[in-house]
């Protein structure tokens, strides 16, 4: 009976895994892994969404109209979000001071926004970081599945790329990334 049992239940288990494999998966971006370089949203306009700026008022990404934007949604709870805060802290500072792109990082955390600020703090990651979407209207407006995700909009809010995953804001890679601007005429 044992037997019998194990067979039916091995048998279930081998079932439940054939439906798996044969699911089909869309590419998210150029590298298996789903990190990496995705083209796929290009020349789509920025959702109009209302999110949380460091004050708690309402904002949204019509803000920037006129300034090209990178947007970073990240969370808590996603080590490599936590991994590229700091690096995209550094970028932030960097294009304050020239005034050619904006970048902010929205958390997409469900709780209340002064644990994300808590948390930034304990982190010494500036007020950049503090937007907040605790609805995470924006992940579901702009699609994202994996986080951190990072998209660079146009000067009229046109989406460029989005980069999948964390990556070295400042790097040559991003340094390479973030040229696309010169290229669109974004800046």
């Amino acid at each position: 009976m044992r037997l019998i049992v194990c067979l039916l239940f091995a048998l279930t288990l081998a079932g439940c895994d054939r439906q798996k494999a044969e699911a089909p998966q869309a590419p998210v971006a150029e590298e298996q892994s789903g990190k990496g370089l995705d083209l796929g949203h290009k020349g789509e306009i920025a959702p109009s969404v209302k999110f949380k700026n460091p004050d708690g008022g309402d904002f949204d990404l019509s803000k920037f109209r006129g300034t090209p934007v990178l947007v970073n949604l990240w969370a808590s709870w996603c080590a490599p979000c936590i991994k590229e805060l700091p690096t995209l802290q550094q970028l932030e500072s960097a294009q304050a001071d020239e005034g050619k792109l904006g970048v902010i990082a929205v958390s997409q955390d469900q709780g209340e926004q002064g644990s994300v600020e808590a948390f930034l703090a304990e982190r010494d990651i500036g007020r950049f970081a503090a937007y907040h979407d605790p609805d995470m209207k924006l992940t579901d407006a702009l699609k994202v599945q994996i986080m951190p995700t990072t998209i660079l909009y146009d000067a009229e809010g046109r989406e460029l790329w989005r980069y999948v995953g964390d990556l070295d804001w400042t790097s040559k890679e991003a340094a390479t990334l973030l040229a696309e601007l010169d290229q669109s005429k974004g800046l």
